[in-house]
């Protein structure tokens, strides 16, 4: 027997004061003392005016780890009737953890104290937020778990500081002499990515009073088998083949900035839409009936405004033309937080009050590490009042 499951409570977390565009250099830092000349170009195509970091603005040194950041998001989620004394499951995810191990989720555990229960981390890139919430949903619904809280954060800042590529920028300085500034797909990641976290409150029976999201579904899938690595950090691309961080020695890993996260654009531009919404949609919509009049708010993660219209273009294509008023993003005034996108979004438009009982959501989450996506489907459920 399946079990309903609800999203009973949501919180988003954000360091800081936001950070202009304007701003942003400085806090990040210059690479080789000189400013970035693809910054400009990003920002005016990704349309984000506002981000935040975990950086203290007044030393420019990092504020918070990841798990703090984390935690803080799960904090949030307390009051009546749930406390940390009575979780039962606990489902971390991010794709800039503070350290290789332990996993991210027992660091968030221990900052929070709470006492023993199951505790998971999912991995990867933005859609890990998705699958820590499903595998939280998933243990409600088969009845291991009374309740659980799941959360996404990214701690991106910590990978993006100046410091991290001088080492790089020194080792090519002949090289880079006419063409002052980093590989563009490293930077061309500074102005896209930002910090933050968001955690979200399951349980099998909606709330007493006020609104719950009903966990209708939520598909997964992987075109791993189909196309190669397209957004990576600790590794570096080698004849068309990914060699990882521990294959270098440290003198390499710096000069070559193999930690840091990189991007092949084209290859993103090329496809994500291709396989993340129409092929993903297509399998999806031949097993659920999924049609443009049953879906009252459609939440979709994106990296860049850069890809609104194409988004748009690709859900014309499989029949699902979600009239572009009732989409829901606040990228432009949060950024993007990767793994904490989707609960960010959902955090406000749910204490919004623009949501009725009977409402239905599709939210939608895809990534470039090698191409996966997410699709979740909610209903409202509830007492407005």
């Amino acid at each position: 027997m399946v079990l309903p499951v609800f999203i009973n409570r949501i919180s988003a977390f954000l360091p800081h004061e936001p950070v202009s565009n304007e701003q942003m250099e400085a806090r990040l830092g210059l690479v080789g003392g000189k400013p970035s000349r693809a910054r400009s170009l990003v920002l005016r195509r990704n349309g984000i005016q506002q981000r935040h970091y975990a950086i203290d603005p007044q030393t420019g040194a990092p504020s918070m780890s990841n798990a703090q950041l984390s935690a803080a998001a799960v904090r949030g989620l307390l009051g009546p009737g749930f406390d940390m004394h009575n979780l039962d499951c606990l489902v971390a995810s991010t794709s800039s953890p503070d350290q290789v191990m332990p996993n991210h989720a027992v660091m968030v555990q221990g900052e929070l104290g709470n006492p023993p229960c199951e505790v998971v981390s999912t991995a990867g890139i933005c859609l890990c937020g998705m699958t820590a919430l499903k595998y939280a949903w998933m243990s409600i619904a088969s009845g291991e778990s009374q309740n659980a809280v799941a959360c996404g954060s990214e701690l991106a800042s910590s990978l993006m500081l100046a410091h991290n590529f001088n080492d790089e920028y020194e080792s090519r300085v002949e090289q880079l002499h006419s063409q002052p500034e980093i590989a563009f797909e490293k930077d061309f990641l500074r102005w896209m990515l930002s910090d933050g976290a968001g955690a979200v409150w399951l349980q099998a029976e909606p709330n007493t009073h006020g609104l719950s999201l009903r966990i209708d579904w939520i598909d997964i899938l992987s075109f791993a088998d189909q196309m190669p690595p397209c957004m990576y950090a600790g590794a570096d691309m080698q004849n068309g083949r990914l060699t990882g961080w521990s294959r270098f020695d440290g003198e390499a890993r710096n000069s070559r900035s193999v930690m840091a996260i990189k991007q092949d654009v084209k290859l993103l531009n090329d496809n994500i839409v291709k396989y993340t919404v129409e092929q993903t949609l297509q399998r999806i919509m031949a097993r659920r009936p999924l049609h443009v009049d049953a879906i009252d708010h459609f939440l979709p993660h994106y990296s860049s405004e850069y890809f609104r219209e194409r988004l748009a273009a690709g859900l014309a294509n499989v029949g699902l033309s979600i009239p572009q008023e009732r989409w829901f993003t606040n990228l432009t005034s949060k950024g993007n937080t990767g793994a904490a996108s989707i609960f960010i979004m959902l955090e406000e438009l749910f204490s919004s009050g623009r949501l009725r009982a009977g409402e239905r959501m599709l939210c939608y989450v895809p990534e470039s590490g090698r191409f996966s996506s997410a699709f979740m489907h909610l209903t409202v459920v509830g007492n407005e009042a």
